[in-house]
C-alpha cells in the first residue's frame, strides 16, 4: 500500500476505504476537500441479479472532524446499478451494511448523514 494510500486511511472513517476510492484532495483556504466514488462493488442483496452501472448519483457533501484546525468536506458520489431483471435502478442501503457489518460508530454516523440527506429527513 502506497503511503499516499496509508495515510488517507488513517484520516478517513474506518472501512470507508471499502467502498469508496479517493480521486482528489484539494486544500482550500482553511479547508480539505476529499472528493470521493463509491467502488463498482455489487450490493450483496443483488448479487443474484445482473447489474450493469449507470453512473453517480448527484455528489454530497459532508462534513467530517476537523484536520489540524482546518475544516474537512467529503464529496461523495454514490454509485447507481440499472437491474436488468427487474429494469429498475438501485442503489446500495446503507442501513443493512451497517446492520450486517462491524463499522465504526463514526462510519456508521457518516452514512446516516448520507442517507438523511438523500432521503430529506434531517433530525
Amino acid at each position: 500500500m502506497s503511503v499516499e494510500k496509508t495515510l488517507i486511511k488513517l484520516l478517513l472513517p474506518e472501512g470507508l476505504l471499502d467502498y469508496f476510492e479517493v480521486t482528489q484532495v484539494r486544500e482550500v483556504n482553511s479547508e480539505v476537500w476529499i472528493y470521493l466514488e463509491e467502488l463498482n462493488i455489487v450490493p450483496k442483496e443483488y448479487e443474484q441479479d445482473k447489474l450493469i452501472s449507470k453512473g453517480f448519483l448527484a455528489e454530497t457533501c459532508i462534513q467530517d472532524f476537523p484536520l489540524r484546525g482546518k475544516k474537512v468536506f467529503l464529496y461523495v458520489k454514490r454509485r447507481r446499478w440499472l437491474n436488468t431483471r427487474t429494469n429498475t435502478v438501485v442503489t446500495r442501503d446503507w442501513k443493512i451494511v451497517e446492520q450486517g457489518t462491524r463499522f465504526t460508530p463514526e462510519f456508521s454516523f457518516f452514512f446516516e448523514e448520507l442517507f438523511r440527506y438523500h432521503t430529506g429527513k434531517f433530525k
